[in-house]
């Protein structure tokens, strides 16, 4: 099992089996709880129960789909009702040192043919109660169903709001609104949860959907409109050669997967996928016009689509996209500060942050985002961050240098000023961590991976 409690001091290189290890705390100067835990080895699979999966020997191998443990039915997002087989593996409960607020899977998972995959969470909340199982996303990496999140799952106590599980403070509507430990003793926060991985195939196939990982970040991040600047000084001058590729250049034709305008995310990723060598098959891409600049945007813009939330922007989803590469491995959590970006950036991993802001608020930037994905790919020599930005206007104009402490505070903040004088929210702190296997995390400061 790997942690990420992003509350512990250094941790370890990967095993052969990826066995757990961490700790507990909360970073100095952040105020935030946050925890990543996955499964995805040998030992990790055999501590949780399967039904119908069989694991898999050696390392980034997994389990699949070997036989059936029944026969369900399944409404999809486009309402289309089938029969499918399905097989399930249902994790051990992690807990969690804090009262958790938040929740956001990852997966990697293979579905070959006509087959595909549900991840679901069961939360455990202080008062000794549950959570129902909500469903977290329909995920395949072909067309067997529309890939999408689900609606409307709710327990009056918690709720799924696409690719999140969020518990609402009672009496404040705020998932966010403790700012110390006294939240703990809530009995609306989350001190444990489990996930289950069902996959599904048509009756009577053969094929094997496989799932290599499952995990999910866990956190508390208390309400803030302002953060303290970290030091930095860790990654200052330098820069990886990260390729370039812009939203805008994208024809809105393709507006079934929400035109290129919308391709913040699905860009984010493309370019990390690249910059690791990483390119769609060709045959993959049949589907694009000949001649269409950066297929590779478009097909990942597909790959992203929630059908339900209709959009790219699914954090789960693009992980999961990424992680459909044997060779990479993906997964959505938070950092605590650009220190720990910068210590991946020394250790050769770009990092997607997610960030919104109003006009002014970024300089530079010369626009305004309610939510959008960049590339942080390197620091000037005096700790100003480089970016990949999406939103330019060309490929060669995607590089652009921002003002370190403005970047960080519209990165982290949690509650942010709308031009109308409301309030509205912001993603505190989440990124894509995107990186081949064989590459080691580095040590992030007061957390394991």
């Amino acid at each position: 099992m790997l942690l990420l409690l992003g509350i512990a001091p250094a941790g370890a290189a990967s095993t052969a089996d990826n066995d757990a290890r961490g700790g507990t705390g909360t970073a100095h100067g952040t105020g935030a709880h946050i925890d990543f835990t996955s499964w995805q080895g040998p030992a990790d699979w055999n501590s949780g129960a399967a039904t119908g999966l069989t694991v898999l020997p050696g390392r980034h191998t997994g389990m699949i789909m070997t036989h059936r443990a029944g026969t369900r039915d399944v409404t999809d997002a486009a309402g289309e009702t089938a029969s499918w087989e399905y097989a399930t593996w249902t994790s051990p409960v992690a807990e969690l040192d804090f009262g958790a607020t938040e929740l956001v899977a990852s997966w990697a998972a293979s579905t070959p043919g006509r087959s595909w995959v549900s991840v679901e969470v069961q939360g455990h909340y202080t008062d000794g109660t549950t959570t129902p199982w909500y469903v977290l996303g329909q995920w395949s990496d072909d067309d067997a169903v529309p890939r999408s999140s689900v609606e409307g799952q709710t327990d009056g106590r918690s709720e799924i709001l696409t690719d999140t599980l969020v518990v609402t403070a009672p009496g404040t509507g705020d998932s966010t609104a403790d700012t110390d430990d006294a939240a703990d003793a809530d009995d609306s926060r989350l001190t444990g949860y489990r996930l289950r991985a069902t996959t599904y195939r048509q009756p009577g196939s053969l094929v094997m959907p496989r799932v290599w990982m499952i995990g999910a970040m866990a956190s508390r991040v208390p309400a803030r409109t302002e953060v303290e600047p970290s030091a930095g000084g860790i990654a200052w001058g330098e820069q990886l050669a990260v390729p370039q590729r812009s939203k805008n250049i994208h024809p809105a034709e393709l507006e079934e997967f929400g035109g290129g305008p919308d391709w913040s995310s699905p860009a984010a990723v493309t370019m990390v996928l690249e910059y690791f060598g990483v390119v769609p098959a060709r045959a993959d891409m049949a589907w694009i016009e000949p001649g269409y600049t950066d297929p590779q945007v478009a097909h990942a813009a597909k790959m992203t689509w929630d059908h339900a939330f209709r959009g790219t922007g699914n954090w789960s989803f693009n992980t999961a996209y990424a992680s459909s590469f044997p060779e990479l491995e993906a997964f959505v959590t938070r950092l605590h500060s650009l220190d720990d970006v910068e210590r991946l950036i020394d250790a050769g991993i770009p990092v997607v942050t997610s960030q919104s802001f109003r006009e002014g608020e970024l300089d530079g930037a010369g626009y305004a985002t309610s939510g959008h994905l960049m590339v942080v790919t390197g620091f000037t020599e005096n700790g100003d961050v480089i970016v990949n930005d999406p939103a330019a206007r060309s490929n060669v104009s995607v590089r652009r240098v921002y003002d370190r402490e403005q970047f960080e505070k519209v990165w982290l903040r949690t509650v942010r000023p709308l031009a109308d004088g409301e309030l509205g929210s912001g993603s505190g702190g989440v990124v894509y961590i995107i990186k081949p296997h064989h590459l080691d995390l580095p040590d992030v400061e007061r957390a394991t991976w």
